[in-house]
Order: C-alpha cells, then structure tokens, then sequence
C-alpha cells in the first residue's frame, strides 16, 4: 500500500469511498442547458481508493463507478453507481482487500496470487450501445448496466467471448457502417493479441489472434480507413515477479527503450496482419484517431511520452500527493501501410496534455479539431491534475482554451453535435476543490475562451474519472 503526503486540492475529490446517489434532477448552477441537447452523458473511473483502512496501490486499482447524466426538454437528471463486480461484492462484505490487481498484490501468502483472480475493478471507460451500457476494464470481461438507473447485469461475454479473455477500454466504433472493433490481450510469456469486429449491439462476428513478444502493456488502438493500428511500446511486464507475489502488475513493468516500438497494421476486414515494423521507443496511453490520407499513407495522433515516468506518476495519484514529472504531448505519426514503416514523426503541441477525443461522427476518418484536457504552465506538470481543456486546430495549429479556475480539475471533454451546426458542445466533468463539490460544464465548441454555456451541480463529488461517452436519445 501506498501513504499520502502533503495533499494537494484534488486530492480531496479522491479522499474518501464516493457517494452512490440514485435518479436526481440537476441544479443550474448558472447558464441554461441548450434545448437541443437531448441524451445521456456517460463516465466511469475509479471512485473507491480505500477499504478497512488500507490505501490501494495505484490508481488503476479503485473499485469503478459510472455516472449517467440524461438530458431531456431542457433539463438534466443524473445518476451515479458503482459497478457491483464479484470482486466489489466481495471485498464490500469484508470491509478489506483481497485480491491482487494492477498496483497490488494480494495479501497473506504469496500464493494467493495463484488461487485468486485479479479483480475485475470495471473502472475505466463505458460503451454505450443499443440495450445496455459497458463498464469496461481492459484486464477482463465488460459488465453490463442497465442504460437508465446503471444497475449492474453481470458481466457479459458479448455472444462470443471466453470467461479468460479481455476486452479493452478503447474500442472503436465506425459511425457509417455501425461495427465495433476492440482487442484483447491474452496474458503469458508472450501475450497474444486478440482482435474483434462486432455489429452495433456489441455482437462478435468475427476474431483473429496474434502472437506478441514478451508481456507488453498495450492499452489503446486506431481504426484508419480500411486499417487497425497498434503501436507497441517497450514495456514488458516481468510475470515471474508476479507469479511468485514479488511485484504486482505494475511494479513488474520494465521500460525496456532497445526494444523500440512495434507498429502492427492490420486489415479491418480480415483482421489479417498486413504490415510489422520497429520504430524508436516512446510510450502512449491514448490516441486520438486515424485515418488515410491522399497519397495512401495512415495518419495517426496520440499523447506520447518520452518514457514508462507516466505510470509512477498514476500511482502518487492515488497518494494525494505527486511528485513525478512526466509530461505527454501531442505528436503526429504517419505510416507506410504496406511496410509499417513510420514516414513522419511530429510533434504538434509542446504543451503537457492528456485524454484526447474528436467528433465520434470522424473515427477512422479525417478531422480538423481535437478536444483535450491540458496544462500549459509547466511549473505545475507532476504537482497538479489538468485544470483546462482545450480543441486544437489541426489545419491552423490554433488552440483554444477554457481554464477551470484555480483549484477546479477538468475531466475528459466529450463532444456532442449541434444539430443544423457546424459546430458542438463539449461536456467535462469538473472537480471544484474551493467548495470540494463537483458539476457539469457544458461549453460551445468553438467558443473555448468564453463562460459555459451551462453549469450543473451534481448531488456529490464525482472523483475524478477517465473516460466517457455520449448517447444521442
């Protein structure tokens, strides 16, 4: 376990178990919901660090939480529960921790690393599809929610997954043909890695599997046209720590820069390898999208790193006191489909920035804006969590910016079309740690630099999450 020190205003959103709250209607703080915003907001992350005194590991280790904020004729209700995985359950009854996860062994004798599964903790991002919504984790199996109250189901298989496969936080949805792509990583020596195409109800239609080396931690992807694009960092996880109880997940990755990183282009289609090559070492928790451009060649945007700093970082989170300084930015990278080979390497913001998102109406497809949380005083990267978001320009480099104010924390911003408009809302979640409260935010998107359009208060806090999603009504 790991002690807090010197907490910092955040740290207070993440201090304390959050609060359950069942269907309540929404304050305006200020502003007035737009009348044509009609659908749900959805979020996940983890809301619970501590049980029987003890302090999780890492950040990635708390128990999830989804929240469903639904829009109607003007008004706005929300509701906010934990996803009651087996793990939660039975870690709720006890009052303690017992199983090991990404940032924690489990405790006792070192076997109980053999004889128990890693929890499930259903944390770190949602899909939403027709009938249900997923709370996903990408170490395991989703668990289904009802869309409206967010009762848990169970979790589900998706009519073609084993009970030992994963299905990861990330997948990717093709707006005109309706198909879901994901991936899985099957753990080992050498991991596999399993790739899915689904229809529109989360249906799999079709599976293919390719072997990796070592144990990397690969934790997102692209659709780019007819393409599937993973870039694997080197990161290996040593398993035999883990095995025999010495490390946890976490603690047993190993930056490993020789390796360089790996880009694998697959076919969208057959799920068929068409290319494999070795680029220089960096690491990236998230892209932004993908696409092929004129000449042929797969244009792809993510939040690098120059190495594996980000995951101590993640983990002094959980403290409430950080101290690393580990900065991403937003690079471009453009690939040669047919030999993987990386033809143009570039940085685009120098600023530190994270959890990039566009109009889902363009995945796998060209766009102009990239939506972002971001912080641009550099005094503050490792000491503060993001307090702006931002939508940058890619055709003019032109970036623009809504501060939070001193002492409030942005979510993820999640975009929202206007209908008959060119342009959208961005919806953040934001922890206010003058008043230790939480609301909604809702900004034009192309109006960044001006108030919000509407501010919602939120009957609790809302610790602060990772991803989300929309749901048109």
């Amino acid at each position: 376990m790991v002690t807090a020190t010197h907490p910092q205003a955040w740290s207070e959103a993440i201090a304390r178990p959050a609060t359950e709250f069942a269907l309540t209607p929404l304050k305006v703080i200020s502003g007035s919901i737009p009348e044509g915003l009609q659908g749900t907001l959805y979020r996940n992350g983890p809301a619970r660090l501590s049980r029987g005194g003890d302090r999780v590991g890492h950040w990635f280790d708390g128990d999830g939480a989804v929240l469903a904020v639904h829009f109607e004729a003007a008004e706005a209700s929300a509701v906010y529960r934990y996803v009651k995985t087996e793990g939660y359950l039975n870690e709720e009854r006890q009052d303690s921790f017992i199983y090991p996860n990404y940032g924690m062994t489990a405790p006792g004798a070192f076997w109980n690393n053999w004889l128990k599964p890693v929890k499930n903790a259903a944390n770190t991002s949602v899909l939403a599809l027709p009938d249900k919504v997923l709370a996903l984790w990408e170490g395991g199996l989703p668990h289904a929610l009802n869309l409206e109250d967010l009762t848990t189901q169970g979790k589900d298989k998706l009519s073609g997954l084993s009970d030992k496969q994963s299905y990861s936080a990330h997948p990717k949805v093709d707006s005109q043909t309706e198909e879901i792509f994901n991936f899985g990583i099957g753990a080992g020596l050498n991991a596999t890695l399993n790739l899915y195409r689904s229809d529109r109800t989360g249906k799999i239609q079709q599976q293919s599997t390719f072997d990796l080396k070592g144990l990397p931690l690969v934790h997102d992807f692209l659709l780019a046209g007819q393409y599937l694009v993973f870039f694997v960092s080197p990161v290996r996880v040593n398993l035999a720590a883990v095995t025999l109880g010495r490390n946890s997940f976490s603690d047993a990755m190993e930056w490993q820069p020789e390796l360089g990183t790996e880009v694998l282009v697959f076919d969208r289609q057959t799920l068929s390898l068409v290319s494999r090559s070795e680029a220089e070492p960096w690491y990236q928790w998230h892209f932004t999208n993908g696409c092929v451009d004129n000449e042929g060649a797969i244009v792809t945007e993510l939040v690098r790193y120059e190495d594996f700093q980000t995951n101590q970082y993640l983990q002094e989170v959980a403290t409430g006191s950080t101290k690393t300084s580990a900065p991403g930015t937003l690079w471009q990278v453009k690939i040669n489909p047919q030999t993987g080979e990386v033809v143009q390497n570039e940085q685009l913001l120098t600023d530190n920035c994270e959890f990039p998102v566009i109009d889902r109406n363009c995945v796998g497809k060209s766009w102009r804006y990239t939506y972002l949380t971001i912080q641009r005083d550099r005094d503050l990267v490792g000491k503060e969590l993001f307090g702006a978001i931002a939508r940058f320009d890619r055709e003019t480099g032109n970036l623009s910016i809504a501060d939070m104010g001193e002492n409030c924390y942005a979510s993820e911003p999640i975009y929202v079309s206007q209908p008959n408009s060119q342009s959208g809302w961005l919806l953040t979640v934001v922890y206010n740690g003058n008043e230790d409260s939480s609301e909604v935010r809702i900004y034009q998107s192309d109006r960044l630099t001006e108030e919000p359009c509407c501010r919602l208060a939120l009957p609790s806090v809302i610790p602060h999450s990772f991803h989300g999603t929309w749901k048109d009504k």
